[in-house]
């Protein structure tokens, strides 16, 4: 049976995951789309499917009984009325992130998603189906370098748009190690800090840019995650885990190194859409298969809420400067492994 999908949202991600749907992926395909931009949802359907229909709102487009399933891809602060939506309708949902703006919106999705008795939410955290954090996470679990006692991450961009701001730093950049560092060693948040080292002369007036977010977490490790997004050479993605006996890196992507012009390199990426594209793809085909098989297995509306809760910590601490400590409710048991 081919599973049969909604999308809420026609900008730049939600149009590569209706293109994935649509060329790379198997079992599914997109039958509805909403954007709060007419013209944008028009073009969706030119590009792909001409069947594809137009609803008028995203509450329409759930409702509506050809669809299945729904692809949350629209403005964050929209997403938890809209997976709350999903939720009531009984329709598994896949949302980008964030799942909600706050922690608290996030735990509004959880209690509604423990009061219908089954997993039905996914959320858009794809790190951990890249095949460099998969690998890092065996030797881990298998016990390769003893228990893990600091981390050392980096998440550099060449540059971002006039947008931009320093509270982004968190909520759109940090928020993917936030969420694959908790699953990388199977450990929660204790505490975060935030220090800005001296700014670069690329970063526009109101950004503070790099910066250094400090973690503790419950079981006493210490990770520091350099922020950097004006860094102008590419986009990476650096973690280091230093075990009691032995370290581990995450691996590079494939590149080809090469001599040439008097000089030895490696070429380096700059978009982080290519950098992850194969866990974009991944992570989209496994709430399928979920779907199919009713056994959602990705990250969760918990993970979701976990994220939440350390990144408002983070924002806490970018304006005080103190160690912010967090507190998280207990984890149901609905989301136990």
């Amino acid at each position: 049976m081919t599973l049969q999908i909604g999308a809420i949202g026609c900008g730049a991600i939600g149009q590569d995951h209706i293109r994935r749907i649509s060329r790379v992926l198997s079992g599914a395909r997109v039958v509805a789309v909403t954007d709060i931009d007419a013209q944008q949802a028009r073009d969706v359907v030119a590009r792909h499917d001409p069947a594809i229909e137009i609803m008028d709102s995203g509450r329409a487009l759930i409702a509506a009984p050809q669809v299945q399933a729904v692809l949350v891809t629209s403005w964050g602060p929209s997403h938890e009325e809209l997976v709350l939506e999903a939720i009531a309708h009984g329709k598994p949902v896949f949302c980008e992130k964030p799942l909600a703006v706050t922690a608290a919106g996030c735990m509004r999705i959880v209690q509604a998603e423990v009061a219908q008795g089954r997993r039905l939410v996914q959320v858009g955290f794809m790190r951990p189906y890249d095949a460099g954090y998969r690998a890092l996470r065996h030797v881990i679990a298998a016990g390769e370098i003893g228990a893990p006692l600091m981390v050392h991450c980096a998440h550099r961009n060449p540059t971002v748009a006039g947008g931009y701001t320093t509270s982004m730093a968190i909520t759109d950049t940090l928020i993917h190690e936030l969420d694959v560092l908790r699953w990388l060693l199977d450990d929660d948040y204790a505490s975060a800090q935030v220090v800005f080292p001296r700014k670069t002369r690329h970063a526009l007036p109101h950004l503070n840019d790099p910066q250094i977010i400090l973690l503790e977490t419950v079981g006493g490790v210490r990770i520091d995650v350099e922020v950097f997004v004006n860094c102008r050479y590419g986009y990476d993605i650096q973690c280091e885990v230093v075990g009691e006996t032995g370290i581990a890196r995450l691996p590079e992507p494939a590149a080809v190194p090469m001599k040439r012009a008097a000089s030895s390199c490696t070429p380096l990426l700059t978009d982080w859409k290519q950098r992850f594209i194969a866990a974009y793809d991944a992570e989209l085909q496994a709430f399928i298969d979920g779907v199919r098989d009713r056994q959602l297995t990705g990250p969760s509306a918990w993970d979701g809420y976990a994220a939440a809760v350390a990144a408002d910590a983070c924002l806490l601490a970018q304006s005080s400067g103190a160690i912010e400590h967090m507190a998280s409710a207990a984890r149901p048991a609905f989301y136990q492994p």
